[in-house]
């Protein structure tokens, strides 16, 4: 069984005392395959360490965060223009909007979006989309930009039933992880409607630990409990779940 999990933020601060070792005790689990977003230029070396020291594992994206989208945010286009000039990356992420944090950047955030859509077509790349209190502001944008260059993940989805149809119009699949798993979660309540063809396996490790580990902090091992719910979810297999969701990454990420 090979279980892939295409959103990890393995080099995040939180793995600095045991990376190697939380990054291994995944490995043993089957969990083999690790997509890794970026967020802004202070991430990149760290990244490229990680690729350098699993590169059978990791897999990169480049872009620019929207949260990360500040005053200085062509600079930092600059800086994934420049990375994606120079280095292989898997797809454009993490990108979109965020209106959780800060609404104030609203139009900024929707220019760099927008920027790093084109960017992902000019390379022929998947995009793998963060949404935070933005589906509107999301979707008004893939609506006027989409084409049969438009492919990607809609990253961490926990919307409803017709917004999980809407994001799959624009050729999306949905990363579903550790919030199926919440009681008040909401997703699972209707995921069986959506055929597995369009899902795939996530954490967002460190963050969003699955029951039981909710509130702890995450790693790409706990997967297998998003696994272990989808499966009951869906009715079928641990390993079928697992089989479906890797191939669907390989569709999108092209390995």
């Amino acid at each position: 069984m090979m279980i892939t999990d295409t959103h990890t933020h393995l080099y995040s601060e939180a793995f600095d005392d045991d990376r190697k070792a939380m990054i291994e005790r995944a490995i043993s689990q089957n969990v083999s395959r690790f997509f890794i977003p970026a967020i802004d230029s202070t991430y990149t070396d760290a990244m490229l360490r990680l690729e350098a020291d699993f590169p059978e594992h990791i897999f990169l994206m480049m872009g620019l965060h929207p949260t990360s989208v500040k005053e200085n945010y062509k600079k930092e286009l600059l800086h994934v223009e420049e990375m994606l000039s120079k280095h292989h990356f898997y797809a454009i992420g993490e990108i979109g909007i965020d209106l959780y944090w800060d609404t104030s950047t609203l139009e900024i955030q929707k220019e760099a979006f927008k920027y790093q859509i084109q960017l992902a077509k000019q390379y022929d790349l998947p995009i793998v989309i963060h949404c935070r209190d933005a589906f509107d502001e999301i979707f008004e944008i893939l609506e006027m930009v989409k084409d049969d260059k438009l492919f990607g993940i809609f990253h961490c989805f926990t919307g409803t039933i017709e917004q999980a149809h809407q994001a799959i119009s624009y050729n999306m699949k949905l990363g579903i992880g550790g919030v199926a798993t919440f009681k008040n979660g909401k997703i699972d309540q209707f995921l069986k409607a959506i055929d597995l063809k369009h899902i795939v396996l996530e954490t967002d490790s460190p963050y969003l630990a699955p029951k039981p580990y909710r509130g702890k902090r995450n790693e790409s091992a706990y997967i297998i409990k998003v696994l272990e719910k989808l499966a009951e979810i869906y009715s079928v297999s641990e390993e079928k779940i697992a089989e479906i969701t890797t191939e669907n990454s390989k569709e999108i990420f092209g390995i």
